[in-house]
């Protein structure tokens, strides 16, 4: 209403929602005009550009159809059913109860305009439900909102208080465990195997995995937007930005800097029953499995101290 910006997400969505209705998708071309001469092309096949020896996509390819068909076929599963529920189920993580849009969005496969008028279709799910799911496809226009007005995003904290924050020394030996999903914490381990077997992390998840190496090992929280940069099938600069600064506490609309997720909670709350562990982490009761890199309550003291004493140093 200022003019300016949005800094804030609940401010925008209601911005986007009291609006017009976004404009309907515009459909496919009939004819694509490719030029007169013929081009000469290599074969794709010829270049031999999946893996064989040995074959980490293996998962990958279980899990997904990349394509407009594919992104469509998704689009239309969900709305059959998984929508109905949405707005609490969409948190557990041991159950199909989210989209799996983000790489089709992110490969522009499939655009939340499309998205947002297939979920008129659905004609018997609460309309809580659905206003949730949207929100969801919002956030995402939100954090390239954020990215195109503040390109400094990219590299640097939103929140100048964080710059002069003091991060702990990168530990290699941390820093691969978490990586790897050898932790000691399950729900975090089982997090970080499904993004490196599937090339997805599932959201509540991973708002636990960012919050446990922001917070419970004080790594810089670029770390972490890295190698998701590097793992997700769903990559996108804006959304892995923002989720990361909103983890950390130095972004927009971001989580306070005493939120810390407990991961006992975390796990009790929303995978009571252990399914997405087992899934991922089936050693997790077996002796094998490593003890906790970090305890807990010493980790979560550690961070309120420290960043309590750099937010008031930094603002005087």
């Amino acid at each position: 209403g200022g003019g300016t910006p949005f800094k804030v997400y609940t401010p925008f969505w209601r911005a986007l929602n009291a609006g017009p209705e976004p404009r309907e998708p515009i459909a496919a071309p009939l004819k694509l005009n490719d030029g007169s001469a013929r081009l000469v092309s290599e074969r794709l096949e010829d270049w031999n550009p999946l893996p064989i020896h040995p074959n980490w996509a293996g998962g990958m390819q279980n899990e997904w159809t990349p394509g407009e068909i594919g992104a469509h076929e998704r689009l239309e599963v969900f709305l059959d059913g998984p929508v109905r529920g949405y707005a609490d189920d969409r948190n557990i993580p041991g159950e199909a109860s989210t989209s799996k849009l983000s790489p089709h969005l992110a490969f522009g496969e499939i655009t939340p305009f499309q998205i947002w008028h297939g979920s008129r279709s659905v004609k018997d799910a609460p309309a809580r439900d659905v206003e949730v799911f949207r929100k969801e496809v919002a956030w995402r226009e939100f954090a390239h909102h954020l990215l195109f007005f503040f390109p400094k995003l990219a590299t640097k904290n939103f929140n100048a208080s964080f710059d002069a924050f003091p991060w702990g020394a990168t530990d290699p030996v941390k820093l691969k465990a978490w990586q790897t999903g050898q932790t000691g914490y399950p729900i975090v381990d089982a997090g970080m195997r499904e993004l490196n077997e599937t090339g997805f992390i599932h959201n509540r998840v991973r708002m636990i995995v960012a919050s446990f190496l922001c917070k419970h090992l004080l790594l810089d929280w670029r770390l972490g937007e890295a190698y998701f940069a590097e793992k997700l099938l769903d990559f996108d600069l804006a959304a892995n930005n923002g989720g990361w600064q909103w983890a950390s506490g130095s972004g927009c609309d971001a989580a306070p800097y005493f939120r810390i997720f407990n991961p006992y909670l975390q796990t009790k709350k929303f995978d009571p029953k252990l399914e997405y562990i087992k899934k991922w982490v089936p050693e997790f009761q077996e002796f094998s499995y490593p003890k906790p890199i970090v305890d807990h309550e010493f980790a979560r003291k550690r961070c309120l101290e420290v960043y309590a004493k750099a937010l008031k140093k930094e603002n005087g």
